[in-house]
């Protein structure tokens, strides 16, 4: 960690230069002896990912950012202040501890917290942002998690995991067990030094096999950021001998927090179904990785088009955990017919369980993207092809 970047004529220099062309800046050079351009260009490119997904880091004076690799990796705020809701005592550990977006909300929640890192420069920059942020009760160790927990014999309230999903190679991996570190493997001394884990996966990372690798589940926990999945969080009991797993969805939208959730038994059972009604509900897609769909439908009051279409519907508008449509018209999956309307020169597309892609049917129908209107292209219960002219509620 370069301690120069620093000096107030750096900082000035790489906040003005927030908009500029890096691989211009990089070809002028460095204005500053003890400083490479490429740490300034590596600056520039970490303010400008934090404006959104860390306005804390971005608005805060003296802040250093790691390479790329890393803030890629690292948590928004909007999903490390969630996981932060979710627990709390007096002490705890994070076995990874990245960047330090975690840690940072963690520690709002616990007396002390314990930050690890492998990555020794990782955990310098890490540990310098803690200080600049005030987060006194932060102490970092710059080494192996899994060797740390193993040299403190003590018990603590909660251990936290983000394994990496990368091998040595740096391609992907999906099994935990092949994740770093390997957290089924280390199962009973993660146990032996608290009895309550909090895990992040993959969103990739199917829920049963999740489940079966993990064992001692009591809640699943899967976050969304504008109809986007961005984790899975598993809270582990060493003492649950609960069969039922509480499963919770969330979504956080520019306006408002969709929420969901309910019982997941292990056999996922299917909503009731019915031919297409007045109103259309999609569910969103934190509520889609569930699988839940039987109980969407429950407590939503609704039915499903179709087993494998995903799309709800009801005679009456319901407050559901995605979006909502006014159902216009319902037409058959015919091109001599669709060609021929008025209404569908310019529209928003979506399809479900339907043999061709948004693609494909823009250019068949020559409809252009956007507009006010929404076209559902889908099979109902009678395996028909239809397609839904809505308006967004």
């Amino acid at each position: 960690m370069n301690k120069a970047l620093l000096l107030p004529e750096v900082q000035e220099f790489i906040r003005k230069n927030l908009k500029i062309d890096l691989s211009k800046l990089i070809l002028k050079g460095s204005p500053f002896p003890h400083v490479s351009v490429q740490e300034i260009a590596a600056q520039i490119n970490g303010m400008r990912r934090a404006e959104k997904k860390l306005p804390t880091w971005f608005n805060a004076e003296g802040i250093i950012f790691p390479p790329n690799i890393n803030l890629e990796q690292t948590s928004s705020e909007i999903t490390a202040k969630y996981k932060a809701s979710l627990v709390s005592g007096k002490e705890m550990t994070d076995l990874t501890g990245g960047f330090g977006i975690d840690s940072f909300f963690f520690a709002e929640r616990f007396e002390k917290l314990t930050h690890c890192e492998l990555d020794p420069e990782l955990s310098k920059i890490a540990s310098h942002n803690f200080k600049v942020l005030g987060r006194n009760n932060i102490h970092t160790f710059a080494g192996d998690g899994i060797a740390f927990l193993k040299d403190s014999p003590q018990k603590i309230d909660l251990i936290y995991l983000d394994p990496a999903r990368r091998d040595d190679y740096g391609g992907k991996v999906f099994l935990l067990e092949q994740c770093t570190p390997d957290v089924p493997g280390n199962m009973e001394l993660l146990f032996d030094r608290s009895n309550k884990l909090l895990i992040k996966t993959s969103p990739l990372l199917d829920l049963k096999a999740g489940i079966l690798e993990l064992k001692n589940v009591a809640e699943i926990h899967i976050v969304a950021v504008n109809n986007e999945v961005k984790e899975l969080l598993w809270l582990l009991e060493k003492d649950f001998a609960e069969k039922e797993i509480r499963i919770k969805t969330v979504n956080f939208l520019k306006k408002n927090v969709q929420e969901f959730e309910a019982v997941y038994a292990g056999n996922l059972e299917d909503a009731p179904l019915s031919l297409p009604g007045k109103y259309l509900f999609e569910p969103n897609p934190a509520v889609m990785k569930s699988g839940l769909f039987a109980e969407v439908a429950s407590q939503t009051g609704t039915t499903k088009l179709h087993s494998n279409s995903h799309l709800f519907t009801s005679d009456e508008i319901q407050h559901f955990p995605g979006r909502s449509f006014k159902v216009l018209e319902i037409l058959p999956y015919l091109k001599k017919i669709l060609k021929k309307h008025p209404a569908f020169k310019k529209a928003n597309i979506t399809t479900r369980n339907f043999p061709k892609t948004v693609e494909d049917l823009r250019k068949e129908l020559k409809i252009e993207d956007g507009g006010d209107s929404y076209l559902f292209f889908t099979t109902n219960l009678n395996n028909d092809k239809i397609m839904l002219v809505c308006e967004k509620i």
